[in-house]
Order: C-alpha cells, then structure tokens, then sequence
C-alpha cells in the first residue's frame, strides 16, 4: 500500500474526498446531533471546494463579514505562517484563504488589515514561500514582522492555572477584531494542531510552554483574547510529521473548511475531521473544561454545505 493510501485510511471511513461527500459522511465525522435549520450558527463545515469558495459560502451562511467586521474597525487577520515551505506542503494557511478573508474585511468596511505570525522558520523567507505574504499584499492588507521581543507587551492571563503571564504581540491589544485562520494538522508535541494551538504565534517565549505543561498553556492562553471568529482551513491536511512536515506525501487533501467564533467548537470539528477523539486532544478538552468553549457539539446549531 502507498504512504499516501495509508494515511487517507488511517483517517477513518466516514471521510471522503470531493463535492459527492453527503450530510451522512458530517454525522460519521462531527456526530449525528448536528442540525441544520435556518439559523444563526453556532458552526458552519463547509467541504468540497477551493478554499475561497467554501469560505464565501460559509462566512455567508454565518451572516457575512459584516456580522464580525464593522466600518471603520481594525482587524489583525492570525494565519500559521512559521514554516519556510510552500503551500503544497500544508504546514501554512493557504494563502488563497488569507487573501479572500482578508478581501471580506474590507468589503464589510475595515479600516485596515493587519497579519503577522512569530514565525519558527526565518520570518522573510516564511512569509515568502508560504506564499502568504504575497496574497496579503493583494488583498489590500498590511503584513507585519513578529521576530522582535520589542514588538511585545507583557500581560496576564486572567483564568490561568500553569499560565499566568506572558508577553504578546501589541497589534492583539491595539485592533479592534480579531480573526484566527489555523491550519488543520498533525503537531508532535500538543497532537494536533488547530485554533487554540494557532494561538502559540501570537506571543514572545513559546520555549517556557513547552517545558511546563504545553497542552495546560495552551488552554490557559484561551482564557486571554478569544479570536471574534476563527475559520480553520482544512485544505490540504498533514496527517503526520508536523509541525513542518517531511513532504508532500504526509498532506490528505480533505478541501475542508470550518468556521466559528468558539475556539473550542471548532477544534472539537476539526479533530474529528482528523480522525482524533476530541476528548482526548487534552487542550481540547480541558480548555472546555475551564469554560473557553464548548466541545459539546450536539447541542449547538450546525450548518453543513457541500460546495
């Protein structure tokens, strides 16, 4: 059997790729408590399409942009740029999906758009090879460096219980909406890697999380500034190697989308979509737990498209 046939059956057989996935292939993923009524949504999964489509089609369906965004407002768009690999390779957010949420944030009236990542890679070539500052650029908005500890602010964290302080980027204090784009894919050291876990990229020493309890940190630091809204891009997905990955040969193309402005909903979504038991992704669970947000997927408003 091929790597790659490998890793799609390791997923489990409730997924399948392209348009033809039907609203049983979500009830075997996400459970069968989803309902679809007229709204609003506590959750849109959106799968089948490019990454632009699904996103129009799901940020409509939540009752557009403009249900996040008002005129005037700042906006600090969150992608996972780290890594100095190319889109193909999935360690990113796709830089289609950037570009279009971005383009949705001033068609509802932003003011202005800013993106940064605290890359792992070297910031420059990561934002260039990611593809991601390029689509920046031609959106409209405005990328920022995050590899100087000048450009953090020390702060608290308000419901923390290993996490208690730390120092995050100035631009999470100084705009007004906050929008957090994960990609959706295997990490080595919190198991998965989706919206809380994006998070890491917005503060200065993300070393001091990994030697004190990583998954308890990265819970704690959703009690801070939750995102106003939080799309997941589940494009292309890495099943294994990552963070960075090894090649292309780790990546499924899952042509997924998630979006909610509950952290916690969407990584529970999305960990499904994995393959992984939400509940035993132990940030998942005990940011739940601590009341960040809610990983009880049955009783909440779900909306399916299939582009």
């Amino acid at each position: 059997m091929k790597r790659r046939d490998f890793l799609m059956k390791s997923v489990g057989a409730g997924i399948v790729t392209g348009a033809s996935l039907s609203f049983t292939g979500y009830n075997k993923m996400f459970g069968a408590g989803f309902n679809d009524n007229q709204g609003p949504y506590d959750l849109v999964a959106a799968r089948g399409g490019e990454p632009e489509e699904m996103f129009d089609k799901a940020i409509e369906a939540m009752g557009g942009m403009e249900s996040y965004v008002k005129p005037g407002q700042s906006v600090l768009v969150k992608p996972n740029i780290g890594w100095d690999v190319i889109p193909e390779r999935g360690a990113n957010t796709n830089p289609g999906l950037v570009k279009r949420v971005i383009e949705h944030c001033f068609e509802a009236g932003a003011r202005e758009v800013v993106v940064f990542d605290h890359t792992c890679d070297n910031w420059r070539r990561s934002y260039q090879n990611s593809g991601i500052e390029a689509a920046v650029n031609a959106a409209g908005g405005t990328i920022r460096p995050g590899n100087d500890e000048s450009l953090y602010r020390d702060i608290t964290v308000p419901g923390g219980r290993q996490l208690k302080e730390g120092k995050v980027h100035h631009l999470v204090q100084e705009t007004d909406v906050f929008i957090n784009i994960p990609v959706l894919k295997h990490h080595g050291g919190a198991q998965i890697t989706i919206s809380l876990k994006n998070l890491m990229g917005i503060i200065w020493d993300r070393r001091w999380w990994h030697r004190n309890n990583l998954q308890q940190c990265i819970a704690d630091f959703g009690t801070f500034r939750k995102p106003d809204l939080n799309i997941v891009d589940a494009y292309r997905v890495m099943l294994q190697n990552g963070p960075r990955g090894v090649s292309e040969d780790d990546i499924v193309l899952m042509k997924s989308l998630i979006i909610s402005p509950d952290m916690v909903a969407a990584d529970t979504a999305a960990a499904r979509l994995f393959g992984a038991t939400p509940a035993q992704i132990d940030h998942i669970r005990i940011a739940h737990e601590m009341g960040v947000g809610n990983m009880e997927l049955e009783n909440q408003s779900i909306h399916r498209i299939v582009v």
